[in-house]
């Protein structure tokens, strides 16, 4: 039997929608379980400042690449990507544009997702005005906490901007630790495709 299985990721954060943002940059990095390593790839890394196109999408494009390989031989904790987006206010201040987290695809081949960001708010007028002033916007210390449910609730956020990243997945030796990450499609008696993934356990 081996000593756990492989999953490989390649793929690109391709671009963002900020409608009321510029020259924006993006960091990543990726938070995972106990029984999971890298073997090989960059774990986090930050991007090239991108511009709006001047056509009406006024997409910023990235196609900023990530490349990285784990090994685990337990799918809980299965990886996440975990995005931040920053810009400069008036004052020149690098201020966090959004956040956003996604789980790394669980079938093999190419996806794309699209990630909804958020930005954290202060809790009170006094300390929104105060942090406009100073340039000291919220934000988190430390991104990984987003892949935490625990304290969570407490925090006060809004929607802002979407990401959208594309990943190719390769994976080996899944089956011989009783794992099956292959699709399940079924066509129903309506004509209509599902694909059922339920047999993976990713928390």
């Amino acid at each position: 039997m081996t000593s756990g299985f492989l999953l490989n990721v390649i793929g690109q954060i391709e671009k963002a929608d900020f409608p009321d943002y510029d020259d924006i940059y993006c960091k990543y990095c990726f938070m995972y379980g106990p029984d999971w390593d890298i073997v090989s790839g960059i774990e986090e890394g930050i991007s090239q400042i991108g511009k709006k196109s001047q056509d009406a999408r006024q997409m910023c494009v990235w196609n900023f690449p990530l490349e990285i390989s784990f090994k685990s031989t337990n799918p809980y904790g299965w990886p996440q990507l975990i995005i931040s987006v920053y810009g400069q206010d008036t004052f020149g201040n690098d201020v966090v544009r959004g956040y956003g987290i996604c789980h790394l695809p669980i079938q093999t081949g190419y996806s794309n997702k699209s990630v909804a960001m958020f930005v954290p708010e202060s809790s009170s007028v006094l300390q929104r005005i105060t942090s406009w002033l100073t340039g000291r916007r919220p934000e988190y210390v430390d991104p990984r906490v987003l892949a935490h449910g625990e304290g969570r609730e407490v925090t006060r956020v809004k929607s802002q901007g979407m990401v959208w990243v594309n990943f190719n997945v390769l994976t080996k030796d899944f089956s011989s630790h009783g794992l099956d990450n292959m699709p399940r499609t079924t066509i129903t008696t309506t004509g209509s495709i599902t694909t059922d993934f339920s047999n993976m356990n990713l928390s």
